[in-house]
């Protein structure tokens, strides 16, 4: 028992010492725990997950017979699901709690397990300390129980894709239509949801690593940028508008832009705040790692902005005592107002070709209002013909012309021009700014 110890995310180890009596032991634990802290704890489920690693199945399935054996309901999924899922599933279903076998980002050799409380947000020190207290080896049967629990195989996977479609979305839904993704999902349990998610929403979805592999390829299921190297080739000489990659249990994510290639996570931290500004409000809480551009963004708005100690436990603390709009780590794990307080990288994921989508609908809707307000004239001289090849070309009488086009890369509209004198190139480009500024 003096090998187990709860770190920042749960407990994780190389699988000479992660065994499955120390599993049990886990197990028999959070039982207790669950016992002690919850009158009739037993008249709710406990959920139980588990990701894509080898052993994993097999562990949650011994966690599983544990807690039915101290009179606990087992609900697991269909096959291995991604960390947010079973923390959304926890408050879904009103359960008691979860226990979740994964190594997330750690190599092949690890596995691990973490509990999330009823709250779905992750456990904070007094609820860890009070588990690695009881820790002990399981009764061999379910004597001293009022009844043995069962347990069901359940769908975790749709409840949460109809909840992030509603939070990004609205009452509208969530239109990506028009919007090329790649999705790397590492060969871990982000395949089959984050790109079934993206879908949904009308992304079309270009897939890299989308197949089981309980070995990852040979190295670890993290998104950094020295892992993303087929993903950023994708969207930087491929059609894709943008890419996103999960780690091994897709509670974090990574961001690649053709402008930028990988994304840094404190950037895609910033972005989807500013986004979110657009038409909500409300504080964001960071990490002391994370950058101070959330702060700025903050300022801009008339926001707070709220530090914590690192690690997202704290952050989804922080998020409960000021009702934060958003919360973060410079790791790329993030969560939302309104959704369980748990990092999710496929709620986020969504929330990322969202807001690409959104720059990408309004250069459509300038490009398309511009077509109303083409002038008889620029800068004095006569617009004789228009070309729409890519944007409008508007041909002046003395040869000089101008063109106004969406850029490919960035929400921005591009005005350019040509003509015999740096002055009148000057003047027709203000004539072009100024054509283009009531629109956008």
């Amino acid at each position: 028992m003096d090998q187990i110890s709860f770190g920042t995310d749960g407990w994780r180890d190389t699988l000479d010492r992660f065994t499955d009596r120390r599993v049990r032991i886990v197990g028999q634990a959070v039982a207790d725990t669950l016992a002690e802290t919850e009158a009739d704890a037993t008249a709710r489920p406990v959920i139980v997950g588990y990701d894509a690693r080898p052993t994993s199945e097999g562990f949650a399935e011994s966690l599983a017979e544990v807690l039915t054996g101290n009179g606990f309901d087992a609900l697991v999924p269909e096959r291995d699901r991604p960390t947010p899922l079973v923390a959304h599933a926890v408050v879904e279903r009103d359960a008691a709690g979860a226990l979740m076998v994964t190594a997330s980002h750690n190599p092949p050799e690890y596995n691990g397990v973490k509990f999330i409380p009823s709250d779905g947000a992750p456990a904070l020190p007094d609820v860890t300390e009070r588990i690695e207290a009881n820790l002990r080896e399981p009764a061999l049967d379910a004597a001293g129980t009022e009844r043995e629990g069962a347990v069901r195989r359940v769908d975790l996977a749709t409840p949460h894709a109809e909840r992030a479609r509603e939070l990004v979305g609205g009452e509208g839904g969530v239109d990506l239509s028009g919007l090329t993704v790649a999705y790397d999902a590492m060969h871990g349990s982000g395949r089959g949801v984050t790109d079934a998610l993206l879908e949904s929403a009308g992304a079309e979805v270009e897939r890299i690593r989308c197949e089981r592999d309980p070995e990852f390829g040979g190295g670890s299921p993290e998104p950094s940028a020295g892992n993303l190297g087929e993903l950023t080739a994708r969207v930087r000489d491929g059609d894709a508008d943008l890419g996103i990659a999960n780690d091994g249990d897709a509670d974090r994510l990574a961001v690649v832009t053709p402008e930028r290639g990988h994304l840094d996570e404190n950037l895609l931290f910033a972005a989807t705040y500013d986004h979110l500004l657009d038409e909500r409000s409300g504080p964001a809480v960071r990490t002391v790692s994370t950058t101070f551009l959330i702060d700025r963004i903050a300022e801009a708005h008339g926001e707070e902005v709220y530090e914590t100690a690192v690690g997202f436990k704290w952050v989804a603390r922080a998020m409960d005592e000021h009702d934060a709009l958003v919360g973060g780590e410079e790791s790329g794990g993030f969560s939302v107002r309104g959704h369980v307080r748990e990092k999710d990288g496929v709620l986020m994921a969504l929330l990322a070709a969202a807001a690409e989508r959104g720059p990408d609908a309004e250069k459509e809707r300038v490009v398309a209002e511009l077509a109303d307000h083409i002038p008889d004239e620029v800068a004095g001289e006569e617009v004789a013909d228009v070309v729409t090849v890519d944007g409008f070309k508007l041909l002046l009488s003395d040869g000089s012309w101008m063109l106004v086009r969406p850029s490919g890369t960035e929400p921005k509209m591009r005005v350019y021009a040509e003509s015999d004198s740096e002055a009148d190139t000057a003047a027709i480009l203000a004539a072009g700014r100024e054509l283009v500024a009531p629109l956008v």
